[in-house]
């Protein structure tokens, strides 16, 4: 198996006191260390206007990140495409995949957070029309040696050829997230790769799981596991105690976020808003536990064929992610895994 990282930075306001670069810093720090520890990967969020100093240019992030290891893929997960100009942002991960030697996986959404839509004075009820044309757009942008132009209901651009190129051909592989059957199929009919949420229940999520491989043969192509990545929420806890305190600061937090994404008339029906946050559930989705605990919880998804994992640190930090490389990874690695064996030594 693999096992990579999905999260956010945070960069605090204040005073002459307060260090904003500070929650960049550590972020960086942890993702570098994380990579001589075996992990294979790290999805960086893009956010805005929440007060709370979520990562909001997310591709200058990971730029800088890039320049810091050498190994690591590089993804967004993700960039919310209605917010941006779609020429520009090719522009952008063009020029970071180049940089990182071809190590850049570019996630895409159409949004879910009201207060980001009501902040950009973009309608929410456009986010899927112009994620779409913003799709094509970048399609065009990476593929296309000549000049070209465009004239669409969002966008629109004359006589011009996107650069630099990009190290991965034809492009940067797209990850989309999904989680009903209708959006996974679409995902699988783009050919594009496929982010699970770390909210839904394990069940369901290796129902999802399969529902993408199922659409994926449908169309007569060869399934790979390692084109869906299963994020869940990390916490390597001490005691029961640690562990449930943990789950309690997870409610909170979530609790918080929604808040923003919510519509003032409660009617954001997007599947992150969906579940519920009682202690129970959050429980059984997150693996908030000891290490016996997540050993047998990735053991129901390696069972079930799950073979990419990615894990958002639940306040564990860099020492849970330690001992998560010694003692876990040596667990699901390959016999031809090199780097993650190493990285348990």
């Amino acid at each position: 198996m693999k096992f990579g990282l999905f999260g956010s930075a945070q960069a605090k306001r204040g005073g002459p006191d307060v260090d904003s670069a500070k929650g960049y810093n550590d972020w960086l720090d942890f993702n570098v260390e994380a990579e001589q520890l075996g992990f294979h990967s790290t999805f960086a969020v893009e956010h805005h206007f929440t007060g709370f100093g979520q990562v909001s240019a997310t591709v200058n992030l990971l730029t800088y990140l890039a320049a810091r290891t050498s190994t690591m893929r590089l993804g967004t997960a993700v960039m919310v495409l209605p917010w941006h100009n779609p020429v520009l942002l090719a522009e952008q991960v063009a020029t970071l995949d180049l940089l990182s030697g071809g190590r850049f996986d570019f996630g895409v959404g159409k949004g879910y957070r009201f207060n980001e839509f009501k902040g950009f004075r973009i309608p929410m009820e456009e986010a899927e029309a112009r994620f779409e044309e913003s799709l094509e757009i970048l399609a065009k942008s990476f593929t296309n040696d000549e000049p070209w132009s465009y004239e669409g209901d969002f966008w629109s651009f004359e006589d011009v050829i996107v650069e630099p190129p990009t190290a991965q051909q034809p492009h940067p592989p797209f990850w989309m997230g999904a989680g009903s059957p209708a959006s996974i199929e679409k995902v699988a009919e783009r050919g594009h790769n496929l982010l699970v949420d770390q909210f839904a229940s394990i069940d369901a999520t290796i129902e999802r799981v399969d529902t993408f491989r199922k659409a994926v043969e449908a169309r007569g192509r060869t399934f790979d596991a390692n084109e869906v990545g299963v994020a869940r929420g990390l916490y390597v806890a001490k005691d029961a105690a640690d562990r449930d305190a943990a789950i309690e600061r997870r409610i909170q937090a979530r609790r918080r976020v929604d808040n923003l994404a919510q519509n003032p008339d409660g009617t954001n029906k997007a599947t992150m808003m969906s579940y519920d946050d009682s202690t129970a559930t959050t429980a059984e989705a997150a693996f908030f536990g000891t290490v016996d605990e997540i050993v047998a919880k990735i053991e129901k998804f390696r069972a079930a064929g799950v073979k990419y994992m990615l894990f958002s640190d639940g306040g564990s930090g860099i020492e849970g992610l330690r001992t998560f490389s010694k003692e876990i990874i040596p667990a699901f690695a390959d016999e031809d895994d090199d780097a993650a064996i190493k990285a348990a030594e």
